[in-house]
């Protein structure tokens, strides 16, 4: 997954993207390329009304509490730093990291009690991580043994040990959209990192074109993963690719400083991948994140939300929870600034892509499933008001953010306060969006009829003393 965990703000243009998208080392790219095939063009409306999915980064590194991959990156960085404790030398760490293949046995893991748990609070897709970047795979690819049904994996002997496979088909009957996260880079094939070298950073250690037989042999591998996993898992509806830097040369953003650390060409043949994953999975959306063109269908800010409304389709991957990656005594944010957060996003047009990381034992920690049956609570209430709705100007004013029904017979008004515990005002006035006449207005989860007027371009809301009942955020719907 990203690198990047402290992220600066970002400035979006309603109508066109501006430079500051790209000051980001893993979030968005320049010149967005609307899909012209039909069925990829249904796929994304489709997959835009969802609004609320679940990420998922799980893999061997859980077992030590640490920054999914990462550690195996030779940058010196904030999440790429190493405990002494696993290895007092580089190479040391490294072979105790790929050991942890021999110890993992999450003999916890029950994908139905996820599916059912992040149902209830709304989400409507799951991402997860077939392969992270240290090349453990958490499927049964017939590419590799580092994997998770490997006989030197002690899980490979449960029933479930194609994790890939239980997981999807579990969201998948339970109406869940299916993403597949891949890592393009591999940091475990001889073929990216070759023994004969030294690993220096993220990037490949040996240059493609002096030694492009290596190089084919590395694209082969990738092109035949990601064949097994787009005809082998049932219908899969999102390619997820992450690991931006493994690009064609020429697409190399130079106002981008992560960027301009690629020094050699690294190019997968992405028409041969794609063409092939639409062939395999007729309509499947591409995110080849960070590289623009035809096979990045939507855009992927990370751990960040826009400030304003984007005209492309797009998604916001925020952590449940301050790593991707599972760390014991994690501090998970409150219920009300998830709530929050999928208001801000939604109301910008984009989609809120969650990440709960499962832990060594197969499960989530007790706490998200705390905060699962809150959200499920208000989500009970108000969901009318967040799924398959658009934008609708003016997006956002103060404390009010606004969607509207896909046909605008109705606008929802979102109130938050973001600064303290929500407690519903006595009274609210805000601005109705231009043009828009309400005939009726109820406030969702309150029985009682709402005293109302509308003044000019505003409206004046009378609160009943119920009003105390609500939790996190109110939420006002006007219909025509």
């Amino acid at each position: 997954m990203p690198v990047i965990k402290k992220t600066k703000s970002l400035l979006f243009s309603a109508i066109l993207l501006s430079s500051a998208l790209f000051s980001q080392a893993h979030n968005v790219s320049e010149g967005y390329s609307k899909p012209t095939d039909p069925l990829v063009l249904q796929n994304l409306e489709d997959w835009q009304d969802l609004k609320f999915g679940l990420f998922m980064h799980w893999g061997t590194y859980s077992q030590w509490g640490i920054v999914e991959s990462w550690s195996l990156c030779p940058e010196d960085e904030s999440w790429t730093q190493r405990n002494p404790e696993h290895g007092k030398s580089y190479d040391e760490y490294v072979k105790n990291y790929e050991n942890l293949q021999t110890t993992f046995n999450p003999v916890q893991f029950d994908p139905a009690k996820w599916a059912e748990a992040t149902k209830k609070a709304g989400m409507k897709y799951v991402v997860f991580t077939t392969k992270h970047h240290d090349g453990f795979t958490m499927f049964d690819s017939q590419q590799t043994d580092y994997k998770i049904t490997s006989s030197k994996t002690p899980f490979s002997k449960n029933p479930k040990a194609d994790v890939t496979k239980e997981i999807f088909n579990t969201f998948r009957k339970d109406g869940f959209k299916i993403g597949a996260y891949f890592s393009k880079p591999d940091w475990h094939s001889d073929d990216y990192w070759w023994p004969y070298f030294p690993p220096k950073d993220r990037n490949v250690n040996y240059d493609p074109k002096k030694y492009p037989g290596r190089w084919e042999n590395f694209k082969k591998f990738t092109f035949n993963q990601l064949n097994e996993i787009t005809s082998g898992y049932g219908k899969i509806d999102i390619l997820w690719l992450d690991g931006g830097w493994v690009r064609p040369f020429r697409t190399i953003d130079p106002k981008v400083e992560w960027q301009r650390t690629i020094k050699v060409e690294q190019d997968v043949d992405m028409d041969k991948i794609g063409n092939m994953a639409r062939k395999n999975q007729p309509g499947i959306i591409v995110v080849d994140r960070t590289v623009s063109g035809k096979w990045e269908n939507y855009v992927t800010p990370e751990q960040a939300i826009p400030e304003h409304a984007l005209s492309i389709p797009w998604e916001s991957c925020i952590t449940m929870g301050d790593s991707f990656s599972y760390v014991p005594d994690d501090h998970y944010k409150s219920p009300q600034k998830i709530i929050e957060t999928l208001v801000k996003i939604i109301s910008r047009g984009g989609n809120y892509l969650m990440n709960i990381a499962p832990g060594p034992n197969g499960d989530y920690d007790a706490i998200v499933y705390e905060r699962l049956k809150e959200i499920s609570g208000w989500m009970e209430k108000n969901q009318s008001a967040v799924f398959s709705t658009r934008v609708i100007a003016p997006y956002h004013e103060e404390n009010f953010y606004y969607t509207q029904s896909k046909d605008g017979n109705t606008v929802n008004v979102f109130h938050l306060n973001d600064t303290v515990e929500y407690k519903a005002p006595g009274n609210i006035t805000f601005t109705v969006p231009e043009s828009f006449n309400p005939k009726s207005l109820t406030i969702l989860g309150l029985p009682s009829k709402i005293q109302w007027k509308k003044t000019g371009s505003h409206i004046e809301i009378k609160l009943p003393e119920e009003r105390s009942k609500l939790k996190y955020a109110l939420v006002i719907q006007m219909k025509k």
